[in-house]
């Protein structure tokens, strides 16, 4: 890496050898200019909309091994951007992440703060975030709706002393609590005014021939199938136990749009609108959730 000397080298050097590598980006939701932008500030602790004057600043001896070192993981070892610097950002929020649980990334980015509008009819009073992870949609929903209860559930532990680490960073400790619950078995008689989930797995393909980057997500295990469809479909079988009378079930779904309208022909499912290209995301009230 010799002839490197600033910020912007640094970047452009990144770009090329992403490229040349063929490195995967979709895990983060980035492009290769973003992807090397964020690792190369974000190796220094420098924020990302940083002026592009800053740019051309010179690095220290010490700053080229810190950077050249982050960008040399990312290429040989396929580590995604979000474990390399441990934090990823959704709906504007930062987050705490590591290999513990899969990287934050979701459509629903764009519909929590639109507070669920039109098809959340109240607002919630006590929200549930299914197979939790790190905890960012519950967390996310919190901060948009400042006087709701809010439940992170998860059947990893693991994942849950995530969640707990970003509870506490966004200090939520008073009305956000995690639990652990394999699905909804460990919740018991709780209502919830919305219920929202995105399943740890919507992949397709064994885990051996996924790209190397999503190998570093937590390994799952007694799951045969990867594509997570029946999750999903236990998911919509079940929570209409746990909905208020008013309560909306807000679930993203992979690819698996068509074959769900198949699966539950006699049921009306509403589709939100969003710019991810390859998921889908479903709301469905209490009443329709019994009907599946």
């Amino acid at each position: 890496m010799s002839g490197l000397v600033t910020l912007r080298d640094y970047i452009r050097w990144a770009i090329s050898r992403f490229n040349q590598a063929q490195l995967y980006f979709q895990h983060d939701g980035e492009g290769v200019f973003e992807e090397a932008r964020a690792l190369v500030l974000g190796s220094l602790h420098l924020p990302y909309e940083m002026h592009d004057k800053y740019l051309d600043c010179n690095l220290h001896n010490d700053e080229h091994v810190l950077v050249q070192a982050i960008l040399n993981k990312r290429i040989e070892q396929r580590i995604p951007a979000a474990y390399l610097l441990g934090q990823a950002w959704f709906a504007g929020l930062l987050f705490k992440v590591d290999e513990r649980v899969v990287v934050p990334r979701s459509p629903l980015e764009e519909i929590i703060p639109q507070h669920f509008s039109p098809w959340l009819i109240q607002s919630p009073r006590r929200i549930l975030d299914l197979c939790t992870g790190s905890g960012y949609l519950g967390i996310s929903c919190a901060i948009e709706f400042p006087d709701a209860e809010v439940v992170l559930a998860d059947s990893s532990e693991q994942a849950l002393q995530v969640a707990d680490e970003n509870i506490a960073m966004h200090h939520l400790s008073e009305r956000a609590k995690s639990v652990h619950s394999d699905m909804f078995a460990q919740l018991g008689a709780q209502r919830f005014d919305l219920i929202v989930c995105k399943p740890s797995y919507l992949l397709s393909g064994a885990w051996a021939d996924l790209p190397r980057e999503l190998q570093h997500q937590p390994k799952p295990t007694g799951i045969t199938k990867l594509d997570g469809f029946d999750c999903i479909e236990q998911i919509l079988q079940q929570a209409g136990q746990y909905l208020s009378d008013k309560g909306l079930l807000v679930l993203e779904v992979g690819p698996h749009r068509s074959r769900l309208t198949e699966r539950f022909p006699s049921v009306d499912f509403t589709w939100l609108e969003h710019s991810q290209a390859g998921t889908s995301v479903l709301a469905l009230t209490a009443q329709q959730c019994i009907k599946c």
